[in-house]
């Protein structure tokens, strides 16, 4: 357990480390995990950056499903204001395999819209930067063998692992700098990441995502400078039974 908590803090603090100065800010791939058909998921996650998404997915057909999210983050700190609203559509195939594990390979589409305002104490607002993002993504989930329980607080505490590789291909559309048009961005991102599950009661679990965001690309407002960390609780209903 003690190791798990050193894993969170860690992954938690490269957010605040790493350069803020992209327009796009990822929200966390989402792992619904299906099983079988008639199963629900939902999740809502967060950081410190308070980049927040909520989450759903439901398996229309033994091994067919479709998920959905919405994230969105808005600050308003000293030297700069962050409006940041996205969301998410994707279908895919899932199935389990013989050990118990899920294989999951989505496909979607992605929209929003990005906008940050800088400035500083004695000039006001320096720059205004305001543009529309539309997103392609493939991913591949997949659980993993390593099955944990640690006994904490006079109860046993189920954890669970996964990973999770998205790649994406993002543009930045009707891009102002300023209010003046500016020339379009687009980029690819690869995101691997891994996630951990506690269960806490019944089919709520929490969960902790890490990973990073790569962009195979050099641009300059749209650029991998956000990493992929979240945490938050999901819940599956409707599944069939056994560890995942």
């Amino acid at each position: 357990m003690l190791n798990l908590l050193r894993r969170v803090a860690f992954w938690g603090l490269l957010p605040l480390l790493a350069s803020c100065s992209s327009l796009y800010f990822p929200p966390p791939p989402q792992v619904p995990l299906l099983t079988q058909k008639g199963e629900w998921s939902g999740g809502i996650h967060t950081n410190f950056s308070q980049n927040t998404a909520v989450q759903g997915a439901y398996a229309v057909s033994d091994h067919l499903g479709v998920m959905g999210s919405a994230s969105f983050l808005h600050t308003d700190k000293k030297k700069r204001a962050e409006d940041h609203d996205f969301g998410e559509l994707g279908l895919g195939y899932y199935t389990r395999l013989r050990d118990s594990r899920v294989l999951e390979v989505y496909g979607g589409y992605g929209l929003g819209h990005t906008k940050r305002v800088e400035r500083t104490p004695t000039e006001g607002v320096t720059r205004t930067l305001e543009g529309s993002l539309d997103k392609y993504f493939l991913q591949v989930n997949y659980t993993s063998k390593d099955k944990k329980t640690y006994h904490v607080l006079g109860r046993d505490w189920p954890v669970t692992y996964g990973t999770a590789l998205r790649a994406s291909y993002v543009t930045l559309t009707n891009f102002r700098l300023d209010g003046q048009p500016h020339t379009p961005e687009d980029n690819v991102f690869l995101e691997p990441i891994t996630y951990t599950r506690i269960g806490l009661v019944g089919p709520i679990d929490f969960q902790l995502i890490s990973g990073s965001n790569f962009g195979l690309r050099h641009r300059r407002y749209l650029k991998a400078a956000n990493s992929v960390f979240q945490f938050g609780l999901v819940v599956n209903v409707g599944g069939q039974s056994g560890g995942k």
